[in-house]
Parts: C-alpha cells; sequence; structure tokens
C-alpha cells in the first residue's frame, strides 16, 4: 500500500513538472545508427532483440530514459511483461518527453493487472485529466475496463467497453461485443431492468442492456423503426444524377443451399435475387457479376463456400441461409470481405463491422402486431399460437411490446399439435363473449399465430363460443394465394405481411406477373422469393443503412432498416381478409413511384453483366 501511495505521488509530481522536462542531448552518429537498428529489430518483430539494443543504447546513449521505456515495451511485446518490471521502476518520468509518460502509465497499469492489483490499474487509467494520445486510446480503454471488472464495477467495465466499440473493427470488434454483453448479463435480470426503465430512448447503452437481456431469456421491446429519409435521394447540386448512399460493389458472391433438406428455400430465395436482378436494368443500375455457391445448408459447406468466393475476389458475400451456416462463419478467426448474412446466429452474438444480417424473423411480425392493436386502442390481448417454434417467438415478442405499449396480456393458450377441437384452449382463457353491445370490448383483442389450416379451425369455434373479438396475427396465417372459399371464415382477421405479395410498393416487379412465370413466387414460398429480392437491392445500401440511423429501403418483404449492429429490420404491411380474400389496407405506401433502388442515372449504357452461376461443395 505505502508503495502505491508513494508511485502516486510521485506521479502527480511528475505530471505537474511536465513542463520542464530538459531538452533532449544531441545524439551521435554512433548513437543514430544503433537506434535505427534496434527500431528495425522492432518492425521484424524480433522483440527480445531489440528489447537489448535498447538497454545497450541505455547505457551508453543521451537519454537512458528514453530508452529504457523502449526496452520494456519490446520485452511487453515478447511476452515477457515480467522481464520489464524492473526496467519501469529505474524510470525518471520527468526525462520522458511527448507521448512518452503516457506509455510508461500504460506500462505500470498493466503490470499492476498482471500482479492483481486492479486499484492501482484503475488510479492509472483513471486519473483527473488523463490524456493520451489517439493510437493508445484503444489501449488505454483495454485496461481500463479491466481493472473495473476486477474491482467489481461490472457495469463500469462494460460501458468502457462501449466507447471502444467504434474505434474497433473485424474479430477485434466481435470479440469486444462479446464482452460487453457479457458484463452486463452478470448483473442480472432485475438490475439490468431498473437500468433500461431509467434510460432516455437515445441512451447509447440502451441497446446493449437490450442485448444483455435477450441473452438471459427476456422478451425484449422492440418499437417498429422510425422511417425518416428513403435511401437512393438525388443528390442536389453538381452531379445531381448520384443517389445518395449507393455502393455497389464490383463482384458479388451468394452463399445459398442449392443440395440437401433445403435447395427448395434457396431455389425461392436465389430465383427472387435474380428476378431483382433483372429488373435492376429498367433503372440503369450497374450489375456486376454475381457468383452462386452452394452451401449445402450446411456449417462446414458454408465455411468452405465462402473461403471459395473470397478467393475468387468478391468484394460482397450475400448469404448463407441458416442459423447454424450463419454462426460458423461468425466463429472464423476473420471475415476479409463484407457479409450480408441471410439469418441471425443461433448464439445472438452481435456481428461485427462489415458484417450485417437480415432474416424473416417471426419476433419482428410479433412486436408489430402489438403495435397493430395498441395503436387501434386495443391494450388488453389474448394470446393463442401453435406450438411451433415460430409462433412461440412471436408471443414473446407481442408480449413485450404491448406491455411496453401500456397494454397487458390476459391470457395465453398454446393450440394441441393435433386434433380439430380447440374448445379447451378457449374456454381455459376466460374471454369476453359477445353481450350485444357493440361498444364493449372495444379495448380488447386477439393475437393468433399458426398456420392457415389452424387459423380456419380456430375462428369458427370462437364465434361459436360467443367470442366476437378483433384478431390479428403473423403472416403465417395466410398461405399466400387468393382462396375466398377457404379463407371465408378468416373474414375480419388482420396480419401483417411482406407488402411485395399485395403490389403495395411502387418501385418493384408485379407480383402477379411473376408469379404465373415462377413457380417460386406463389404461395408461401412468395415470401422467401421476395426476401431474395431484397437481397439483391439491399447491396449498394447496406452500409449506407448501418451508418444512417432513420434511412430506410423500401423492400418486398418490408421497409428495410438497420440498426448500429447491421441487423436490418423489417416493417411489414397490413392486410385483411375481406369476403375470403386477403387484401391491404391502406393501399400504396407510397405516392412516389420513382424506385429507391436507382442508381445514377447519368450513364445511358451501364454494362448489361450476365449472372455467373457456380457450384461448391
Amino acid at each position: 500500500m505505502r508503495l502505491t501511495r508513494a508511485a502516486g505521488v510521485a506521479l502527480l509530481i511528475s505530471l505537474a513538472l511536465s513542463g520542464c522536462v530538459p531538452p533532449a542531448a544531441q545524439k551521435s552518429p554512433a548513437e543514430i545508427a544503433a537506434s535505427q537498428q534496434a527500431d528495425t529489430l522492432v518492425q521484424q518483430g524480433k522483440f527480445d532483440e531489440a528489447a537489448q539494443a535498447y538497454l545497450a543504447l541505455a547505457q551508453t546513449g543521451s537519454n537512458r530514459d528514453h530508452y529504457q521505456l523502449l526496452a520494456a515495451e519490446a520485452y511487453r511485446q515478447e511476452g515477457q511483461l515480467d522481464r520489464a518490471a524492473p526496467l519501469l521502476d529505474g524510470i525518471r518520468r520527468q526525462r520522458l518527453t511527448g507521448d512518452e509518460p503516457s506509455r510508461l502509465d500504460l506500462l505500470q497499469a498493466e503490470m499492476a493487472l498482471k500482479q492483481h492489483n486492479a486499484p492501482r490499474a484503475l488510479q492509472l487509467t483513471t486519473q483527473p485529466n488523463i490524456s493520451v494520445p489517439q493510437a493508445l486510446q484503444l489501449r488505454l480503454l483495454e485496461l481500463r475496463s479491466q481493472a473495473m471488472q476486477q474491482t467489481g464495477d461490472l457495469w463500469g467495465a462494460a460501458r468502457t467497453r462501449v466507447e471502444m466499440d467504434g474505434q474497433l473493427n473485424g474479430l477485434d470488434q466481435a470479440q469486444n461485443r462479446k464482452q460487453v454483453v457479457a458484463l452486463l448479463t452478470q448483473l442480472g435480470v432485475d438490475p439490468l431492468k431498473q437500468r433500461a426503465a431509467a434510460m432516455q430512448p437515445g441512451d447509447r447503452m440502451l441497446p446493449w442492456v437490450n442485448e444483455a437481456l435477450t441473452q438471459l431469456g427476456v422478451a425484449v421491446a422492440h418499437p417498429a423503426p422510425a422511417l425518416e429519409q428513403e435511401v437512393g435521394t438525388l443528390m442536389p447540386g453538381e452531379g445531381a444524377n448520384v443517389r445518395e448512399g449507393f455502393k455497389m460493389p464490383a463482384h458479388v458472391a451468394l452463399l445459398l443451399p442449392t443440395s440437401g433438406n433445403l435447395a427448395a428455400a434457396g431455389t425461392a430465395i436465389r430465383e427472387g435475387f435474380f428476378a431483382a436482378y433483372a429488373d435492376s436494368a429498367h433503372n440503369h443500375m450497374p450489375r456486376p457479376p454475381v457468383k452462386v455457391y452452394d452451401s449445402a445448408g450446411t456449417s462446414a459447406g458454408a465455411i468452405k463456400a465462402y473461403q471459395q468466393a473470397v478467393d475468387d475476389g468478391a468484394q460482397l458475400i450475400i448469404g448463407p441461409l441458416t442459423r447454424g451456416e450463419v454462426s460458423a462463419l461468425f466463429g472464423l478467426p476473420q471475415l476479409p470481405v463484407p457479409l450480408l448474412a441471410l439469418n441471425h446466429p443461433d448464439d445472438k452474438s452481435l456481428p461485427a463491422s462489415g458484417v450485417s444480417e437480415f432474416g424473416l424473423l417471426p419476433e419482428t411480425e410479433g412486436a408489430q402486431a402489438a403495435d397493430h392493436m395498441a395503436d387501434n386502442g386495443i391494450v388488453n390481448a389474448f394470446v393463442i399460437v401453435s406450438n411451433d417454434d415460430f409462433a412461440q417467438r412471436a408471443s414473446k415478442a407481442f408480449k413485450a411490446e404491448l406491455e411496453a405499449r401500456g397494454g397487458k396480456v390476459a391470457g395465453v393458450g398454446s393450440l394441441p399439435g393435433s386434433g380439430v377441437n380447440f374448445a379447451s384452449t378457449i374456454s381455459g382463457l376466460g374471454m369476453p363473449t359477445d353481450s350485444g353491445d357493440a361498444s364493449a370490448n372495444k379495448d380488447t383483442g386477439i393475437f393468433i399465430s399458426m398456420r392457415p389450416q389452424q387459423a380456419r379451425l380456430l375462428l369458427p369455434q370462437l364465434k361459436l363460443a360467443k367470442i366476437n373479438l378483433q384478431v390479428d396475427g403473423t403472416s403465417h396465417i395466410y398461405a399466400g394465394v387468393d382462396d375466398a372459399s377457404a379463407n371465408r371464415d378468416l373474414e375480419g382477421v388482420e396480419f401483417c405481411d411482406s407488402p411485395w405479395l399485395f403490389d403495395v410498393q411502387p418501385g418493384l416487379p408485379n407480383h402477379g406477373d411473376i408469379a404465373g412465370q415462377l413457380p417460386a413466387a406463389r404461395g408461401t414460398s412468395a415470401r422467401l422469393f421476395a426476401f431474395g429480392m431484397d437481397a439483391w437491392n439491399l447491396a449498394p445500401y447496406v452500409d449506407w443503412l448501418r451508418a444512417h440511423p432513420g434511412s430506410y429501403l423500401p423492400g418486398a418483404s418490408g421497409q428495410l432498416t438497420s440498426d448500429q449492429f447491421g441487423r436490418v429490420r423489417r416493417v411489414l404491411v397490413w392486410a385483411r381478409f375481406q369476403d375470403g380474400l386477403a387484401r391491404p389496407l391502406n393501399g400504396s405506401l407510397q405516392m412516389d413511384s420513382a424506385p429507391a433502388m436507382a442508381p445514377p442515372t447519368d450513364a445511358g449504357s451501364s454494362p448489361q453483366l450476365q449472372p455467373e452461376q457456380s457450384t461448391t461443395h
């Protein structure tokens, strides 16, 4: 303790005397040559030899403290921090110049951490008015976070790592993000909820707290994102034919399963991708060559396909498709080529810079159903869902969002796995029955998420039970085709879905025209087809969306925007069954029919490159 206090006093004195540093002595030609030779050893990675050279200069050169510091840093680089310890004790801080005092502090802090002296490390990295050059900022923050963690300040350690986030990229950023979430999860659910409740919406820690809560199994409210500025806006002034945010890579790779159990899904997405690719010619959109690689729907297949695409010179890789495949790529030491993953990883880990995620998440639909109900004055809801994974996930998201909007879930029921009688599920919820008063129960509704066949059985049984509440659901209740006789029992049910299915998003190819030619664009696979269309349309704007909150791309599967972590989110359109036919509620999503996907329009003839098909196993 005495030594720690003495060192702290010495540090304060040296800071006070920092303006009284003696001028550097003139170096002799021999010293200059020896110093350059030691620097060369550092550049060659021969840190032990460099340390010895610097120590020799410390004995004969003009500035012993300068060379002793360099020797200590060389030992650190060699991974021999213990050998640097005695050198640090002999360095006279007042003799150091430039950024050398800060470098000395960082070495001493690192040494203190190794010796389990976290308070000393914290003192060195959080002293008043501490200032280090930009090149040392990350190292300072890393040591500060470690010191806070060792002293039990998990929140401070996490905040410090969040401060580091914007300065990192690649694997370093991915690892740092995992550590942020890991630190926060150690705080526990209740403390995190309390902190989140006290935060303003713009607090930079709020998204991280929500990530930690999600990791702990808590369904977190995700209100629909604000859509403020459409991408592709024409920039005014000189060069006004350039669309803002447009950046098309020169070579694109598409990783999808073209073999195995997921080949059908891969086919629907691939055909949607190339349908949008072909349509972009109408907007004079530059179309780079696209090479398709078979990921086989497996982790090993995805890794091999990604690496092959990198070797082939891809500048943007889109895919793979499954959560397992995405997790496998996220687990690689590095991802040298930007990636637009078409799903989210199994472990819910955050993507790093250069990586974005785009998926058809049931949580999105559940949350937007809650917003839809709340906007229509429904604050009490009964939930009836199937036992399918998508339905259970949608249900949790619905509950979290409705409660965030001030509503409540009055009861939850799951449909039996088989059979046609849902009466026990209905009666067990205790839903209010029709009293004949048209104004009664206007603030109460039913949320459903299930397959079309189940919904067609459920709704008549609700009517038999004299339950006359507004029913809202996810897209899963709609088979994607008009069938008036089959869907007549769903009269009045509202659901969210991809706008392209109803041709309400101007600027996109007509759904009916394409469905008449391609089977993959019909029925339930039409959503995967729309997903593929958006995968292509996102290619030139994915970086812009991530860097500009509030910007959005009018897409086939929804209005597309991105959060700070690179996760592309969808805002869906709402439809209602009328006379057995699914019809959009609000008509067109925008009045301007000029497609946002259009790139620079100065080139009357951009090259019409054909997609290149390839298969790797």
